[in-house]
């Protein structure tokens, strides 16, 4: 790379660096442009008497064209950005930017309309970078385990999983469907014997749902792996991911985050509390006279989803809470239940908001064959049935939204929190 980012510039030496202008204060004598890329902010200042040539390129500059600066860096303590500035001896445009279309305190749709040019705030670039920085906290998390990543088709030839909220594409002759998760190829790779896996992939939901936390495609972070005897194996797994990654993330990017989004990021220090669904519908009635109709007990609710927060604070004073004890009439098919007919799996809520859902799986042949059938669904996943005639440890696992987690994390909307939002209103950019 033939420039410096700004974060490494070193005093006293010539550097070259490459940005956007972010302000210009251009007047007769002297010159100040602040430039800033993906690292950080430094000040150009310009003595237009000793610089002549450069007076043309500065009159030429707008606000937010990309430019070239090359010169001494040196320190000073009349600069109030980082106590450094830049005595350039050429300043290369670039690019040359018209007027934005968009402020700051746009409406979201506006910006959205725009991303590339909101996405270029300090806010963003540090949601991007702490996006980045949790994926690879849990790939790291994972490797240092044995677990081996894996990439599965997002092109399918059945509906998968409920058969429903998919969405149908051409495919040459015949239809195919764009996959909802990656759960059946995640089996499969039990089956195939590979014991523990992972990916992060694009997932697609034909929901037409307008809230703040739902869209038509993100990014998941799956796993699955062997060896599970209870659910409580696979919720202490991703409770020992979490916490890692929560610890690793506080480092690096607390005070930003603190600065930014006035979010604490708050590190687990011990156990996520585990209550039972019926036991928590109990307690919400007592202490915030929450009620739930019959017909929904066997499933959490969205107001009572909300509630997860302040309960989990005020009962156990964790930010987390596992809910288990779900009806097997609201679970997938390939939920393992116990010897009561419940299913094996449960909800990580986070914040007030469902982050996971995780299980122990069904590996049994004819049991996973019936339960499909109870639901209608055994000719359509008659395929991902054939993978456990032959032989199938028993296993378990979760998935995670990337973008869900993004937008937990930092207090946003969940159209703030990815790089590209879609929802039934919006494909592009």
């Amino acid at each position: 790379m033939f420039f410096t980012h700004i974060a490494d510039v070193k005093s006293n030496e010539s550097n070259t660096i490459q940005g956007f202008v972010e302000n210009i204060r251009n007047k007769r004598s002297m010159a100040f442009i602040v430039l800033r890329d993906t690292t950080g902010k430094l000040q150009l200042t310009i003595e237009k008497e000793k610089h002549p040539d450069l007076v043309p390129i500065i009159d030429a500059l707008t606000l937010e064209s990309v430019v070239t600066a090359t010169g001494v860096v040196y320190d000073s303590e009349y600069v109030k950005l980082n106590g450094k500035e830049m005595i350039p001896d050429s300043i290369r445009i670039d690019s040359i930017a018209e007027p934005l279309p968009i402020q700051k305190d746009a409406h979201i749709d506006n910006r959205m309309d725009y991303r590339w040019i909101d996405l270029r705030t300090e806010r963003n670039q540090l949601m991007i970078k702490v996006q980045t920085y949790m994926v690879k906290c849990f790939r790291d998390w994972l490797l240092d385990r044995d677990f081996v990543e894996i990439h599965s088709p997002k092109l399918i030839a059945t509906a998968s999983e409920s058969g429903s909220d998919v969405f149908e594409v051409k495919y040459f002759d015949r239809n195919a469907y764009l996959c909802q998760s990656p759960q059946f190829y995640k089996q499969m790779a039990m089956a195939s014997g590979l014991e523990r896996i992972f990916e992060s992939g694009p997932v697609f939901r034909a929901e037409k749902s307008y809230t703040n936390k739902h869209t038509t495609e993100f990014t998941g972070f799956d796993l699955e792996f062997t060896g599970v005897e209870t659910c409580a194996d696979v919720m202490n797994l991703e409770q020992d991911m979490m916490t890692d990654m929560l610890g690793r993330l506080k480092e690096k990017y607390g005070e930003q985050i603190k600065e930014l989004f006035d979010r604490e990021v708050v590190v687990p220090t011990g156990p996520f509390p585990v209550i039972e669904l019926a036991d928590l519908y109990k307690e919400l009635k007592e202490r915030y006279g929450y009620e739930v109709e019959e017909s929904e007990k066997g499933d959490l609710t969205t107001d009572a989803e909300r509630l997860c927060e302040r309960f989990s604070m005020d009962k156990y004073g964790s930010e987390f809470l596992f809910v288990v004890g779900y009806s097997a009439d609201k679970r997938a098919f390939y939920h393992m239940r116990d010897e009561h007919g419940i299913p094996m799996g449960y909800d990580l809520i986070w914040r007030g908001v469902e982050i996971t859902t995780g299980a122990k799986r069904e590996h049994r042949y004819e049991v996973l064959k019936k339960q499909a059938e109870e639901k209608g669904l055994a000719e359509d996943v008659k395929f991902y049935l054939d993978f456990f005639r032959y032989g199938c440890p028993p296993h378990g696992g979760f998935g995670l939204g990337v973008d869900r987690l993004t937008m937990v994390l930092l207090g946003l909307a969940i159209k703030e929190a990815m790089f590209l939002f879609r929802g039934p209103n919006r494909l592009t950019p």
